[in-house]
């Protein structure tokens, strides 16, 4: 299994928002659930990719009806 486990920070860069605004859409169900490791939390990478992509095939491009 490849899956890397992403902190906070690295999920943030990869979606480009901001922690308050990640941890609001996983309260909301709009945002993968983190796995508890110990005292820390992790996001598996395949998931926030996922969620990037159903993001950007969701969204209508401009010039597009």
């Amino acid at each position: 299994m490849s899956d890397r486990l992403m902190p906070i920070t690295d999920v943030c860069a990869a979606t480009g928002y901001k922690k308050p605004t990640i941890y609001e859409w996983m309260r909301d169900g709009k945002f993968p659930r983190p796995v508890k490791i110990g005292r820390s939390v992790r996001w598996p990478s395949s998931e926030v990719d996922a969620w990037i992509k159903d993001k950007i095939t969701s969204c209508p491009r401009s010039g597009q009806q």
